[in-house]
């Protein structure tokens, strides 16, 4: 996990994992990515993706992941036009509570 942090405030924060499917190989996940409300579209969501793009790279993972929910189409446009991501799938869920 890692954060931007200005004046003694977090403004963004990511969290990620490096992992290894059958099908993306040895790649990283980003669990989550927030930046504060008041703090965004200033460019701190895409140093924290950018940073976990360099790391990465450094550890020699071939690529980076990261699912976002159906109606976050704000954070849809940054991670494709901003940051060259592209759909490759659909995320499932199913609940297993008794309710």
């Amino acid at each position: 996990m890692f954060a931007l942090i200005n004046e003694g405030e977090i403004i963004a924060v990511t969290g990620f994992k490096p992992m290894i499917t059958l099908y993306y190989g040895r790649f990283v996940w980003v669990c989550d990515l927030v930046t504060d409300i008041t703090n965004r579209s200033k460019g701190y969501g895409e140093k924290l993706i950018s940073y976990v793009h360099e790391w990465a790279k450094e550890n020699n993972y071939e690529s980076v992941a990261l699912s976002s929910g159906l109606q976050r189409t704000d954070a849809h446009r940054f991670y494709e036009s901003r940051m060259d991501y592209v759909k490759v799938s659909y995320v499932f869920k199913k609940s297993l509570s008794n309710g």
